[in-house]
């Protein structure tokens, strides 16, 4: 009789052929990167050799279009024990795997989670021969699932840097290293760096797919510079400032061949011109004879130009727009009788208003918590509301009840507007309320539910107009919102969702300051409805202040009386 293995017969048990749980290649290569799946690996081990050594603990993070979705963590008893230099660094000893499974008995859980992903690993050869060898020991075939290593990576991204290590990469991209030397503290990093690397590899090296990006992490390693390059190409590159703007390939008959966005116009149009460069840009550097630019104050109003020229200019090259990091808003629709706030990271000019940008939907959704407990409007789906049965928060005074017939709707549309006022700054009867609430449950003795109230009120205090940017809605703000970026100024008027731009490079806008001096003289009527154009510029804005608030100060028009006393505030 043929031994079954315990890995086998899990795999058996949890009906998964090993065949069918393998990625389809040819799919998955022709996937974009900024929209693949990613399994991050990280191992602990008992040594360096993955022959003699074996595995004490595993971490591996899932990246899909472009977020971390999920984690999987597990100590491994490796039959061996730990060498004292191991558990000094790791803190992993004897008796915290002594009762961890062993990795057969674990193996179908892993290829399962990895299902369908990319296998990435920071020193990939580590990594994936660790995992290579544990399977082999039980028998079971190797993953064909595609492969990246982002040391790899880092070694053509990251030339500067001398250590290409996880470590000081975390460090010098300020990414947050939590748990070092534990499976997946490191794994959630690796993920973290490559988040940050998918980026830069579209936007400075063309990479769009992830066979483009198989075939760039396999190429050579070179720092000398191309031969043979145009003349026209050098000359134009030696007149680029170091200044953020945005450059355009052009071809002999002057047709746009490629449009990109700098920080630095002369870093970034270097990488052209090296053999660091992937086949997409060679392809733009032989194709082109002239290169222009057009230089901004700050990267946000470079990327909205590059944008703009996309649309008009068509160029041969861009294959789409570029996807932006998404942003969380608070929505409430106004005019419904019942409306409430929730989370979403859609943003349209439709009607409704919405509160906000949040870098991460766990702010917004903490804020949306904080208004539950503050203010009695409805927290039910539709479906329950549509019951028009009353729930228990009726009877904890938490709910004015809308769902009922005979709710009072002047007292509805009051707690909406102590809701908006909020939003605005005017916090004192929200934090009324929730002290309120913290004593009577203290006077009850219910004092877990006390503390709660508590925490909930230091946060409001500590944290609230941290996370909030814009205090209007955002869809009806009027604001005037100043850029600072390595000394240069930029300003953008937010106008009931219209977008101005001041000394804009397109040269397309309409006069900045008929804008403003129009506002304050109550003309503001006199503009056309917003475009198109308006609701582009609002979600490129919203996503970069979103992570880059430092540099972003807002100046809310209700709170001057004519452009001068602006002109003043903002020059202070």
């Amino acid at each position: 009789m043929q031994n079954i293995s315990k890995s086998a017969l899990n795999y058996s048990l949890l009906n998964i052929d090993f065949e069918t749980v393998l990625p389809e290649n040819k799919k998955i290569t022709e996937i974009k990167i900024s929209e693949a799946d990613y399994s991050v690996i990280d191992f602990e081990t008992t040594g360096t050799s993955s022959k003699s050594g074996r595995v004490i603990e595993i971490g591996i993070t899932r990246i899909s279009n472009f977020k971390i979705v999920d984690t999987y963590q597990s100590m491994i008893n490796p039959g061996l024990s730990i060498p004292y230099f191991i558990t000094q660094l790791t803190g992993i000893s004897d008796q915290d795997v002594s009762g961890a499974p062993y990795f057969e008995d674990i193996a179908a859980e892993i290829i399962e989670f990895m299902d369908n992903s990319i296998i990435t690993a920071h020193n990939l050869a580590f990594d994936y021969g660790f995992l290579k060898s544990e399977l082999e020991r039980n028998s079971l075939p190797e993953p064909e699932n595609e492969k990246i290593c982002t040391l790899k990576l880092a070694r053509k991204l990251y030339p500067e840097l001398k250590s290409k290590s996880l470590s000081n990469l975390t460090n010098s991209l300020k990414i947050r290293h939590k748990n070092i030397h534990r499976a997946l503290g490191d794994s959630n990093a690796t993920a973290k760096l490559l988040l940050k690397m998918i980026p830069k590899l579209e936007d400075e090296f063309h990479i769009k797919t992830v066979k483009e990006l198989v075939l760039y992490q396999s190429s050579a390693l070179t720092t000398k510079r191309i031969k043979f390059i145009k003349k026209k190409l050098i000359d134009d590159y030696n007149s680029l400032p170091d200044s953020p703007g945005v450059y355009i390939f052009q071809d002999p008959s002057e047709e746009t061949v490629y449009i990109g966005k700098a920080k630095s116009l002369k870093k970034r149009v270097r990488n052209y011109f090296t053999s660091r460069s992937a086949a997409k840009t060679r392809e733009i550097t032989k194709g082109a004879n002239k290169l222009t630019y057009h230089k901004t104050n700050s990267e946000l109003t470079a990327l909205i130009a590059e944008t703009e020229l996309v649309k008009k200019l068509n160029p041969t090259v861009n294959t789409q727009l570029k996807k932006y990091p998404s942003s969380y808003f608070i929505k409430i629709n106004k005019d419904d009788f019942s409306a409430y706030p929730i989370v979403t990271k859609d943003f349209e000019l439709d009607g409704f208003d919405y509160f906000g940008p949040y870098k991460r939907r766990e702010f917004a959704t903490e804020i949306v918590s904080i208004l539950n407990k503050t203010f009695r409007l409805r927290e039910c789906s539709d479906k329950e509301f549509k019951k028009s049965k009353g729930c228990y928060l009726i009877d904890i005074d938490r709910c004015i009840a809308p769902c009922l017939n005979d709710f009072n709707k002047n007292e509805y549309n009051s707690e909406l507007e102590h809701l908006y006022k909020f939003f605005a700054g005017n916090n004192q009867t929200a934090v009324n309320r929730l002290i309120s609430k913290m004593q009577h449950f203290s006077q009850i003795k219910r004092f877990e539910i006390a503390a709660e109230y508590r925490d909930t009120v230091n946060h409001l205090l500590s944290q609230f107009y941290k996370t909030t940017l814009i205090r209007e809605p955002i869809n009806r703000a009027n604001a005037l919102i100043k850029i600072v970026e390595n000394g240069n100024e930029d300003y953008i008027l937010l106008q009931n969702g219209r977008v101005v731009i001041r000394n804009f490079v397109l040269k397309t806008e309409l006069n900045f300051d008929n804008y403003l001096f129009d506002y304050f003289d109550g003309n503001t009527q006199l503009y056309e409805n917003n475009t198109e154009r308006d609701i582009e510029r609002l979600r490129i804005l919203l996503s970069w202040i979103t992570i880059n608030n430092h540099k972003t100060k807002v100046y809310y028009l209700t709170d001057y009386n004519s452009k001068t006393e602006l002109e003043l505030a903002v020059s202070t």
